[in-house]
Parts: C-alpha cells; structure tokens; sequence
C-alpha cells in the first residue's frame, strides 16, 4: 500500500488500530435499536447510514441510482451493478470522509457500530465450499488415509468444492444448535447428537455482477465479477460426516449452519494486499491458468471460549494463527472452475475457500487436524481441554489484510456459540 494512502486524514475519528480504516471502507447491512434496517459503510468505531446519506444529495455523483439497499433488506443489487459502481461510491466516500467541508452535515448521520445488529450483507443464492488449502488437504490426507497418498489423484489438477446449503447461512453472533443424525458407534449406524463439531476457518467471496447460463468466466475476468472478501466458520460434523460422505461427500455433516461475517471488504479495498499466488505442479490446465497477482496477502485467527471461562470472566484465547498468501488454489481459478460447465452466477452467490491452514502447529484452520484427531487435545485457561467443541463454547474468527499494522485493514470477525441441539420430534 502506498504511504500516501494510509496517511491520508479524515475528519471521523479513527482509533489506532481500528480494523476500519478511511482505506477499508466495508460494507454491511445492520438494524438500528428501533427496528429499522439499512445498508451502512464502516469508518473507525462508527458506520454512515448510506441510504441517508443519499437522501441528502451526497452521493448524487455515485452509482446510488442502484440502490444501496434493496427491497429484501440486503446489498444484492448493489453488488450486481459491477465492479465499477463498487468503485464510484468507494471514491465518493473517501472524498465525503476527507472534506471537511462534510463534517458538520455527514456527522448526525453516523451510527456507532455497537449501537447496530448486523445482520446478513446479502441474500445468498448459491453457495459452494472448496477445499482450497494444500496443507489442509493434507493433514486430513494423512488422518483418513495414514496408509496411502495425503492427496487424491484429483487435488492438484482442479479445485475441488461441494455445493453447499445456502438457506443455513447464519450471521454474526448466531447460536449453532449441535446437528444429530447417524454416526457409526461400536461399528453401527446409530441416530444421536455429533460428539465431533469442529470449526472451519475460510475466507468467502461474494459475487457481485452476473454472468449468463452456458458462458463460463475466465480467470483473467474473475475480479469483474466479485462484489468482496467476508469470513466463514463451515461448522462440521466430523462424525456425521465420516459416516455420509462415501460415495457423494458432505451433506448433513456440513449443511446445519455456515456463519457468515457481517462487513464486506471490497475488492478495491484489498489492490494493495495482492500477492503472487504459490506455484502450482502440475501445470493446471488452460482455462485454470492465471497470471499476476492473484493472491492476497490475508492472515487470520481462531479464538475460543468456554463457558466456564466466560462464567469467570477469563477473555476468548488464540488457538490457530494463519496465513492466507499460500493458498494453492486461488478465488479467481475456484470461480472459473465453477462457471466452466456453463454454469451461471448471480448476485449474492457465495463461494469459500475451504479450510485454510498452515504449515506449523497452531496454524491449522480446523480442531480435527489441531488435535489431530484427539490425539493432542487443545488445554484451555479453565483446565479442560478440547478435541471438537462442547456445548457452551463460543468460537471467534478474526481477519485481516496486511502484516504491518500501520497499513494493514480488517476483515472484522466472525462469532457462533455451540448450544444443545434438538432432537426428531420422535425422539422426544
């Protein structure tokens, strides 16, 4: 990022360290303390009520013509007027939050961020989870298959991805009722609660302009058709999933909630984090072949609280630290792979990158491969350890752009409690 950029003044009072720099500029929907919803940017602590704002006449010489909220309550038509509208009002934004000539107009139109329930950005069409992560797909490799090859023949030569379950994705704070169904006990099939919920740490992508059914996008055209960066926790039933997952992979073990964050961060917002993707071996094939800087320079944190340690007032602890540069397979090749059958994309569609997790111990994106399978159980400040999560537990995934903290810019964060979940009504 330039040094300009990130020293550039404005008149809304920024923290240091806020996640929501004049630079950042996400966007969220939230509901105000009397009820009312609307499409908001974040600055700092506090967020502008765009719709307002637009009322006013200031964002006349922005795409506001697309509506900033439409009729469902989310930025779903926003996000299909393209990439360019995303980056008008972007400009128009940095030039209202630099003029101080704004201040005393723009300023009772601010909201503080804790005064809002965020709820979800968009109505989300489709939504598909790849497994993206070379040392994910490994470490799961060698657990499953500890006598034969970490990776399927397939892994290196397509990104792999299952269609997920959209109408269970769940927003920020979301309680996560524990899914049942049948896992194998004693070498049987037997109906009862999951004894092994885990988490996923990814990073989602949102689609924002459309594409037409039977004309895939190509890689090189991938950015026009993303609205922005989120956070996901794909919560897992790591039993259930053992059970179903031969021969058409994840179902019931995957499709019970999906936690989604609240803020987008824009494409444009993260130009300055591109890096170079890793090199791929084999060689990919043509219509997955990419060049620059596709990659992006993101890092992110689990945390996790017990219920005995929020009885005590003991903080949610770090357990994994991890990087995003290394992906192997980036968002710009999954949307590609996704599209080449002809399939079509529509605004609000959402694609995850699958777990993502790191070379080293504490960086693995998913309990299963940290405790490698209960092996090594995680020790936690209130004494009781974790090998996949206990009711009451509460999970935060935290993100950001950028290794110096000077420059860098959030991606804000993603919380879920796991609660007892509710059985058939014929178990009751």
């Amino acid at each position: 990022m330039s040094a300009s950029l990130a020293e550039t003044v404005s008149w809304v009072d920024v923290p240091p360290g806020s996640p929501f720099p004049l630079h950042n500029l996400p966007l969220g929907v939230g509901r105000r303390t009397d009820g009312t919803v609307g499409a908001f940017v974040a600055i700092g602590d506090q967020a502008l009520d765009l719709a307002e704002a637009a009322g006013t006449g200031f964002l006349d010489d922005s795409p506001a013509e697309y509506g900033l909220l439409d009729a469902g309550g989310t930025l779903n038509g926003f996000a299909a007027a393209g990439r360019s509208a995303h980056r008008a009002l972007r400009r128009r934004l940095m030039e209202l939050f630099t003029d101080r000539t704004r201040e005393a107009q723009l300023s009772p139109l601010l909201v503080p961020i804790d005064e809002l329930t965020m709820v979800l950005p968009i109505a989300v069409g489709d939504y598909v989870d790849f497994y993206s992560s070379l040392h994910h797909a490994t470490n799961l490799g060698r657990l499953f298959r500890p006598d034969g090859e970490a990776l399927m023949p397939n892994w290196r030569h397509i990104p792999i991805g299952y269609h997920g379950r959209s109408g269970t994705i769940v927003p920020d704070g979301a309680d996560i009722p524990r899914p049942h169904g049948l896992r194998l006990v004693a070498g049987g099939p037997q109906y009862g609660a999951s004894n092994a919920l885990d988490i996923e740490l990814e990073v989602g992508f949102v689609v924002g302009a459309p594409s037409d059914r039977g004309y895939p996008v190509a890689v090189a055209d991938a950015d026009d058709h993303l609205f922005g960066v989120c956070l996901i926790n794909d919560w897992s039933a790591r039993d259930i999933q053992a059970y179903e997952y031969q021969p058409l992979g994840p179902f019931l073990g995957k499709s019970f909630a999906t936690s989604m964050s609240p803020w987008i961060v824009t494409l444009d917002a993260l130009e300055p984090y591109r890096v170079e993707p890793v090199e791929q071996d084999p060689p990919v094939a043509n219509y997955l072949h990419a060049t620059g800087a596709t990659g992006f320079d993101l890092y992110l944190e689990v945390l996790v609280q017990s219920e005995t340690m929020r009885a005590s007032g003991s903080e949610p602890i770090v357990i994994a630290r991890t990087g995003f540069a290394d992906i192997y397979w980036t968002a710009a090749q999954q949307l590609a792979h996704m599209t080449v059958n002809g399939a079509s994309l529509r605004a609000g569609d959402l694609f995850a990158s699958g777990t993502v997790s790191g070379p080293i111990p504490g960086s693995e994106g998913s309990l299963i491969e940290q405790s490698w399978r209960g092996e090594r159980p995680i020790p936690l400040p209130d004494g009781t350890t974790r090998s996949f999560l206990l009711d009451g537990d509460r999970i935060t995934i935290r993100g950001w752009a950028g290794s110096d903290p000077g420059s860098r810019i959030g991606l804000g964060s993603v919380t879920g409690t796991i609660t007892p979940g509710h059985l058939t009504t014929t178990e009751h």
